[in-house]
Parts: C-alpha cells; sequence; structure tokens
C-alpha cells in the first residue's frame, strides 16, 4: 500500500511541476505580449499628442464659434419675445373677433328659429285651409251629384220606361211564333 500511496503521490508532484512549467510559459507569453504593446504604445505616442494638440485647437474656434452663435441666439430669443408678444396681440384681438361672432350667431339662429317658427305655423294654416277647402269642394260636388245628376238618372229612367211601355202598348197583340222564336234565339245566342 506503501508503493501505490507513492506512486500516487509521484503523479501528483508530476502533474503539478508540469503545471508550474504552463504557467512559466504563459508569463513569459504575456511578458512578450505586455513588451510589444508597451513599444507599439510608444511609438503611437507622438501621434496621440498631435491629435490631441490639434483637438484644442479646435476646441479653441469652437470656443470662439459659441460665444457667437450664443450672441445671435440672444438676439433672436429678444426678437422671439417681441414676435411672441404681437402674436398675443393678435391673439386678443382674434377672440375678440370670435366672440363678437359668437353673439351674432346666436342673434342669427334667434331669427332663424323665430322665422322657422312662423313659417310651420303658416303652413299647418294652408293646410288647414285646403283641408276646409277639399271638404267643401267634396260637399259640393255631393250636393251636385244629388241635386243635379240624380234627378236627371230618375227622369232618364222614367223616360226608358215609358218608352218601354208605349212600345208595349203598341204591340198589343201576341207576338209571332217567328218572332217569339227570334227572341229566344237572341237571349240562347
Amino acid at each position: 500500500m506503501n508503493d501505490i500511496l507513492l506512486a500516487v503521490l509521484t503523479f501528483f508532484v508530476f502533474l503539478s511541476a508540469v503545471a508550474m512549467c504552463i504557467q512559466a510559459a504563459m508569463l513569459v507569453g504575456i511578458w512578450k505580449t505586455a513588451k510589444q504593446l508597451q513599444e507599439q504604445a510608444t511609438s503611437v505616442l507622438p501621434q496621440v499628442r498631435s491629435v490631441l494638440s490639434k483637438a484644442e485647437g479646435t476646441l479653441d474656434e469652437n470656443r470662439k464659434n459659441i460665444a457667437d452663435i450664443t450672441a445671435r441666439a440672444s438676439e433672436i430669443a429678444g426678437k422671439a419675445s417681441e414676435f411672441a408678444t404681437k402674436a398675443n396681440e393678435i391673439a386678443g384681438k382674434a377672440s375678440d373677433i370670435l366672440d363678437s361672432g359668437k353673439a351674432q350667431m346666436a342673434k342669427l339662429d334667434e331669427v332663424v328659429t323665430d322665422a322657422s317658427t312662423r313659417a310651420r305655423v303658416q303652413l299647418e294654416r294652408a293646410e288647414l285651409v285646403v283641408d276646409d277647402t277639399m271638404s267643401r269642394v267634396h260637399k259640393s260636388v255631393t250636393a251636385v251629384h244629388n241635386g243635379v245628376v240624380r234627378p236627371f238618372r230618375e227622369v232618364q229612367a222614367l223616360s226608358v220606361g215609358l218608352r218601354a211601355a208605349l212600345q208595349h202598348l203598341r204591340s198589343v197583340g201576341r207576338p209571332t211564333v217567328a218572332d217569339a222564336t227570334h227572341d229566344d234565339e237572341m237571349f240562347i245566342g
């Protein structure tokens, strides 16, 4: 059992040694990479300084431009304030005109409502007059019919009856067989 323990212990010591060698190799690689980065940063440093100096010059120019723009913006703000004042005056006048227009519309609405009501009343009156006229015309037609047409028809019916009676009296005799057959044929045919 000691041999197994010794073998296991030897294996782990060997494994630890290999791990340390790998770590040492990685540290050498990191050191080389850091050295390369330092050399590259050193070579880029003059270019960065040049860019920074140009940026400082641009910032100085922009500060002057910003000061000019700020002055102009102040002028524009002053003019905008004047414009806003005039716009408020115009809005006030427009509001007055709108209020006046509303009042006029209210009056016009009253006039139109009154005229509509009057027109409706007049139409109702006209309808009553037309209905009354129609009933009177109907009564007149009925009166004419009862007073003229009915007696005329009665007279006509009386004259037809008298004619028939006179014809019957003229032919007092009995009809011949030929006449009777002829009359029967008329009703049958």
